[in-house]
């Protein structure tokens, strides 16, 4: 104890000189605290109630005689008292316990005078137990309204008693402590009940003996866990439910299972208490015989206050304070000072350790004890004590600002020290991206390879550090495996891929290493580094990309087994850009994509981008075709490999256009109206790249003849041309007659002999009747190289066959022109002469012709019975005359339907003859006045 440091961490509260109100008469014999109160008992039995600053609240008569024992219950308002009434009847004092309900009074006149309401009052000692001194007492409030009460005699027995006070619904025990060898009997000197949990538990102390009684057993089992005892006065509990007893030699703790630390603390004590984790003992040094108030920190092993006092009669602690009754009823009221006032007064001491132990015994909160931790840090930084100070520092992580620390190590010099600290920062989850960068840079400086292994590869599966850094440091500092293995382990594949590809060029690695990947991670990173493996290694590449687009991995498995097409898989679309400058790697896979797959979804865009491959012209020759020139090589020999490179690269765009012709065709089969290509993209292909072949077909899939036959013509190919026509421009086979029109007009144009050509062509017109004549002639007479003798044959027949035509026409006017001049004759007659009607018989039923009889003009007679209603037409002639008028109405219906009209001249081989035939039917020649009036 004398090794122990004194501090002055407490100090007088309430302004030193205190003592018990005047109001307080008699003489103190207890007292309690509880619910900002002190109650202090008389032995005139009196009870005062003293509120903060010890004024007197009121007072009331508790006992008719002394007030032996008081208790404040925690979860009512309630106040235990223990004392001696006087019995009428018996006329002598008897021990009785009352209950005051503090929250009820009785006489509210005025506060000196106002009484509790006693609930309850209970005989201690019956019959069947006797009356005995009480030495001492102890009351535990369980649920409420349920109490325990222990009265420890001195007899060295306990009466217990259980229930709820207040209705007397009790049970009592009685308990005892010991049995003495000589049959003497010692009393109980303190009592302290002890719950945990389910357990409930009492101590029971006497001058030679600890025990414990355990309740969960009935009776309650007896325990002895020491064979020494103490006076009354000398028991306490501390807040980590231990039984706290002093004794002249030392002060003892004491647990369920037996004694536990001892304290050599010399000296009688006189009291023991317990206050916020402090042990309060008054002792009497026995040198002098004055009583010292001690409070000891145990964990920190020092003393927090001492200071000498009177003869103590009571100690209690309330209001955040120690307090000491005296004997004379003065009153010495302790509080502790706050932490920074504690702190202060060890820093200027320099006593950093126990200020760290002070604010981690007293479980400040952490910032608090970061803060004194890096003032002693900063103290022995200053004393160059750099190791022990980073330690310290260490222990600020989380609360210090790292920069502080790290500035004042930077400066220094000190790296080993700053790479601990950093080190520290990572483990404990506070480091950033700088001081991951720091951290590295100190390994790498240092060459400590061992360190940067554990920092980098721990197994602990928790990283603690930002890996895009690490992998950056690592790089610049040329450690790629390691850099590797932060990327690989963190799942980082761009990054690790990124090393092997540009710092370590090992193609075949990264190759293997997306291989080993998820599909989607696999595609992720070929869109990425494409480029690069395409340039170094192509075919493997192609490879890994056929297995990405077309392998059955899970998730195709998965699919497949719902029978429908697995869109998990990549396009080869998405994969397009990283063959931006290598086309003909783009069409291999493209090649070998469409041979594995035949319904892929992505199909007109792969076609697409086959066919602006096949039909380009200005693709980089494939550097494997290329042949390198020796430096010792000659002219001729340079040439030579020219004009082999030139004849390679046409043989090799011929078969690209052979590819691509046979894809047009493949991708647009005979049963499908579209083709499975963009066909306008087609079309321009073949068009800027002049690729005939695939114009033709295209045009001719698409029904565009005259432009198929002007690929023909722009090309000069006449006999193409003219099978072309043969092929396309028969109309009995669904083709287009026109194209011999245009073929015509095409060789009339040409300005050149074609004279062959020409009498073929004009074979096919005048089989079909294309053209008239007077067109036929002044179509070719644009040609000033085609003499007459190549249509003179054509025009003899034509103007034989028109002289035909004529002579018929001539022969059918003239008879028209006999039956008009008989029509006209007969109906001259009919109006001006009479008409004799000589029939005898009826022309209906051929009977005898008798009136009443009907006779028409057409000589046709009826009897009127067998016309009927109909007296108006002759039957026989009616349907004739009807066909007539019908054949007049639909031409008259004709007339006004104009764009039948002009259809009919537009198909028709000879528009004009189209036109006199609607002159000669009387349609267009018939027109109204208003209609002449109004013709501009």
């Amino acid at each position: 104890m004398y090794q122990w440091r004194k501090f002055d961490f407490f100090e007088e509260k309430l302004g030193g000189k205190i003592t018990i109100p005047d109001e307080v008469t008699g003489k103190l014999e207890c007292c309690s605290s509880g619910r900002g109160k002190i109650a202090v008992g008389c032995d005139d039995g009196t009870v005062s109630l003293l509120d903060r600053g010890f004024k007197f609240n009121y007072g009331f008569q508790a006992h008719t005689s002394s007030v032996l024992y008081l208790h404040f219950l925690k979860q009512r308002n309630f106040l235990v008292t223990v004392g001696e009434d006087e019995e009428i009847s018996l006329q002598k004092l008897s021990f009785v316990l009352k209950v005051f309900d503090l929250d009820k009074t009785l006489l509210p006149e005025g506060p000196s005078t106002s009484s509790p309401e006693c609930i309850q009052i209970l005989r201690i000692f019956t019959d069947e137990f006797p009356e005995a001194k009480i030495t001492s007492f102890s009351v535990l409030e369980e649920a409420p309204p349920i109490l325990l009460i222990a009265f420890g005699l001195d007899n060295g027995c306990i009466y217990y008693i259980r229930g709820d006070i207040a209705r007397k619904q009790i049970k009592r025990f009685k308990l005892q402590v010991e049995n003495t060898p000589d049959k003497s009997q010692l009393p109980v000197t303190g009592l302290a009940f002890r719950v945990d949990g389910q357990s409930l538990q009492l101590f029971a102390v006497t001058p030679t003996s600890v025990s414990l009684f355990n309740f969960r057993t009935q009776p309650p089992s007896r325990q002895t866990l020491d064979n020494i005892g103490c006076n009354v006065s000398s028991v306490a509990m501390s807040d980590r439910l231990e039984l706290i007893m002093g004794r002249p030699e030392a002060v003892y703790f004491y647990e369920v299972d037996g004694r536990g630390p001892c304290w050599a603390f010399e000296g009688e004590k006189k009291f023991l208490g317990w206050f916020r984790g402090y042990l309060l003992c008054i002792v009497e040094d026995q040198r002098t015989g004055q009583n010292i108030f001690n409070v000891y920190d145990l964990k920190n092993r020092l003393i927090a206050h001492s200071i000498l006092v009177k003869e103590v009669s009571h100690m209690l602690c309330e209001w955040g304070n120690v307090v000491l009754i005296m004997t004379d009823k003065s009153v010495l009221c302790i509080g502790e000072k706050d932490m920074e006032s504690k702190l202060d007064m060890l820093f200027k001491k320099n006593l950093y350790t126990v200020a760290i132990n002070l604010v981690q015994s007293q479980q400040s909160d952490a910032a608090a004890t970061a803060e004194v931790l890096r003032k002693y840090a900063d103290h022995l930084y200053s004393k160059q004590d750099y190791d022990e100070a980073m330690s310290q520092y260490i222990h600020t992580i989380g609360y210090l600002e790292p920069s502080y620390v790290i500035q004042k190590f930077l400066d220094a010099q000190r790296i080993y020290n700053l790479t601990n600290y950093l080190e520290s920062l990572h483990e404990k989850g506070f480091a950033s991206k700088d001081h991951t960068t720091l951290l590295l840079n100190c390994f790498t400086k240092l060459k400590d390879v061992d360190k940067l292994n554990v920092f980098i590869k721990s197994e602990d599966g928790e990283r603690k550090f930002d890996v895009e850094t690490a992998i950056r440091v690592c790089r610049a500092a040329n450690y790629h495996e390691h850099a590797m293995y932060v990327a690989k382990k963190a799942g980082r594949h761009e990054w690790y891929l990124k090393i092997l590809l540009e710092d370590l060029g090992s193609y075949e690695e990264a190759l293997k290493y997306i291989s080993s990947l998820e599909p989607s991670q696999a595609g992720v990173t070929i869109k990425e580094y494409g480029k690069i493996l395409i340039e170094h290694k192509p075919v493997e590449t192609i490879e890994i990309l056929l297995r990405l687009c077309t392998e059955e991995g899970e998730a195709a498995k998965r699919g497949s087994s719902n029978g429908t097409y697995v869109p998990m898989l990549p396009s080869p679309v998405d994969f397009l850009n990283i063959f931006i400058h290598h086309p003909y790697s783009l069409m291999d896979f493209l090649e070998k994509y469409t041979n594995k797959v035949k319904d892929s979804p992505a199909q007109l865009e792969i076609h697409n981008t086959l066919l602006e491959i096949y039909l380009s012209n200005d693709l980089k020759f494939p550097p494997s075709s290329q042949v390198d020139v020796g430096e010792n090589g000659n002219l001729r020999a340079e040439q030579s490999s020219a004009k082999g490179k030139d004849a390679d690269k046409a043989k090799e765009c011929h078969e690209k256009f052979q590819k691509g012709l046979r894809l047009l065709k493949s991708a647009w089969p005979s049963d499908q109206e579209t083709p499975m290509y963009d066909v306008d993209l087609a079309i321009i292909l073949c068009e800027m790249n002049g690729f005939r072949e695939g114009l033709l077909f295209l045009y001719e899939k698409m029904k565009l003849y005259k432009e198929v036959i002007g690929c023909y013509m722009q090309a000069h190919d006449h006999e193409g041309l003219i099978a072309c026509c043969k092929r396309l421009g028969d109309s009995g086979m669904g083709g287009d007659s026109s194209l011999w029109a245009d073929l015509l007009k095409y060789f009339g144009e040409l300005g050149e002999d074609c004279s062959k050509e020409v009498k073929e062509v004009l074979s096919y017109i005048e089989r079909d009747d294309i053209l008239p004549p007077i067109i036929v002639l002044q179509t070719l007479s644009r040609n000033p190289c085609l003499t007459l003798s190549v249509i003179k044959d054509y025009i003899a027949r034509k103007l034989e066959q028109e002289s035909k035509l004529i002579d018929q026409d001539r022969r059918a006017i003239e008879k028209y022109q006999e039956e008009t001049v008989a029509m006209r004759k007969e109906i001259h007659d009919l109006r001006t002469n009479a008409r004799i009607f000589q029939l005898s018989k009826c022309t209906y039923c051929t009977f005898t012709l008798d009136l009443p009889a009907v006779h028409f003009m057409c000589m046709h007679s009826f009897h009127q019975h067998c016309l009927g209603d109909n007296e108006k037409e002759c039957p026989e002639c009616a349907p004739e005359y009807r066909s007539v008028l019908e054949m007049k109405r639909s031409l008259e219906q004709n007339s006004k339907n104009q764009d039948q009209f002009f259809e009919q001249v537009k198909s028709s081989k000879d528009g004009f003859s189209v036109i006199a035939e609607y002159f000669g039917k009387g349609i267009i020649s018939k027109t109204t006045i208003g209609s002449a009036d109004n013709a501009p």
